[in-house]
C-alpha cells in the first residue's frame, strides 16, 4: 500500500551546542535587564540608555525562551512527527539530543513491538456450533503519517476527564485500542470460515483444531489487511485458545467420549477375532483337541465374550465330558 510518510528534512542542530546557544541568550537577557534597570534607576545614569537595555534584555529573553522549545531527544525505536501549521513536513527518527526550529510542531512515537493478548470471544464456526477462541498479536508502528493522519488517533486517545491526550501514551492506547477492535473482527472472520473439529473423520478439511499453521497464517492475512490502514504492521498472530462454548460443551465431551470409545471397542474386538482364531488354529495344528463346527461356535462366543467384556470373567469348572 502506498505511503505518504518521508523523512524530515528542515534544519537539525546538535543539542548540546544548541543548549549552550541557549543558556548564553538567557543570561544576555537577564543581565542586559539588569543592568536598564540600574541605569534607569541610577540619578546619575542615562534612563533612556537603561531602557533601550531593558526592552532588549527582554526581547532577547522571549527569543531565549522561543528557542528553548526547539530541543527533541530520541531513544532508539522511536521517531518525531514533524508538522508546519497544520502540514506535514516529515518524520524524525535519529537518535540522540537535537534543535529544531521551535514552530515546527512535533509528536512523538513509538515504533517498538507490542503485545496483544486478546480474551477469548464466542463465534459460530461453519457448522454453526459457538466456540471460544482468543488470539495472541504482536505488532508495532510501521507508519506514523498513516498513524496519525489516516486514524482519527489523536481523538481517541481521551484522558479519564474526557480531553484529548497528546503524549505518545495516549496515543499508543489509541491505536491498542484500534487493533483490538480489528483483531477482534479479524478473529470473527476467520473462526466463521471453518469447523471447530471434523466430526466424521471423513471430509480431511481444515479445521480450526488441526489447522494450525495453515489458520495462523490466514489470521495474520486478514489482520495485516484491516491495520494497514493505520500503518501497523502485524510480526505474529497465533490463536492461543479454542474450546466449544459452556452451552455446549458438555454434549461435545460426550459425543467424543462416545467417539473414542466406538474407536477403542474396534480396536478390541479386532485383537480378540485374531485372538480367537489363533486359538483355534493352534488347537487345530497340535490336536489338542478335536471340536465340530458346533463346538468351535460355542468357543468362539465364550472367548470373545472375555477377551471383549468390560467385566472380569467368572470361570466356570466343567466337571463333565466336553462331548455330553
Amino acid at each position: 500500500m502506498e505511503t505518504k510518510e518521508k523523512a524530515f528534512t528542515g534544519s537539525v542542530l546538535n543539542g548540546f551546542l544548541m543548549l549552550f546557544v541557549c543558556l548564553a541568550t538567557t543570561l544576555i537577557s537577564v543581565v542586559s535587564g539588569i543592568w536598564g534597570i540600574v541605569d534607569m534607576a541610577n540619578e546619575t545614569g542615562n534612563e533612556k540608555q537603561g531602557a533601550w537595555m531593558l526592552l532588549g534584555g527582554v526581547v532577547l529573553l522571549v527569543v531565549s525562551i522561543i528557542l528553548w522549545c526547539g530541543f527533541i531527544m530520541l531513544e532508539p525505536n522511536e521517531a518525531r512527527v514533524t508538522t508546519w501549521f497544520g502540514k506535514y513536513s516529515g518524520t524524525f527518527s535519529q537518535t540522540g539530543y537535537y534543535w529544531i526550529n521551535p514552530f515546527y510542531g512535533t509528536q512523538k512515537l513509538s515504533l517498538r513491538a507490542r503485545n496483544l493478548d486478546a480474551e477469548p470471544i464466542k463465534v459460530n464456526d461453519k457448522t454453526g456450533n459457538p466456540v471460544m477462541i482468543g488470539l495472541v498479536l504482536v505488532w508495532k508502528l510501521k507508519d506514523t503519517y498513516k498513524a496519525l493522519f489516516e486514524v482519527d488517533s489523536q481523538t481517541m486517545a481521551t484522558t479519564a476527564q474526557g480531553q484529548v491526550g497528546g503524549d505518545v501514551k495516549s496515543i499508543m492506547k489509541a491505536l491498542e485500542s484500534f487493533v483490538r477492535v480489528q483483531s477482534d473482527a479479524a478473529l470473527r472472520q476467520v473462526a466463521g470460515q471453518y469447523a471447530y473439529d471434523d466430526e466424521d473423520n471423513q471430509n480431511n478439511e481444515l479445521t480450526l483444531r488441526s489447522g494450525g499453521d495453515e489458520i495462523n497464517e490466514q489470521l495474520e492475512q486478514k489482520l495485516d489487511e484491516r491495520l494497514a490502514l493505520a500503518g501497523i504492521e502485524v510480526v505474529e498472530a497465533r490463536i492461543n485458545y479454542l474450546a466449544y462454548a459452556p452451552e455446549i460443551a458438555a454434549v461435545m465431551l460426550r459425543r467424543q467420549q462416545a467417539s473414542a470409545i466406538i474407536t477403542a471397542r474396534e480396536k478390541i474386538v479386532e485383537g480378540a477375532v485374531s485372538m480367537v482364531k489363533m486359538a483355534l488354529d493352534k488347537l487345530s495344528a497340535e490336536q489338542i483337541v478335536d471340536l465340530d463346527d458346533e463346538k468351535k461356535a460355542a468357543m468362539v462366543s465364550n472367548l470373545l465374550v472375555v477377551l471383549c467384556s468390560d467385566d472380569s470373567a467368572q470361570p466356570v469348572v466343567n466337571t463333565g465330558s466336553l462331548y455330553k
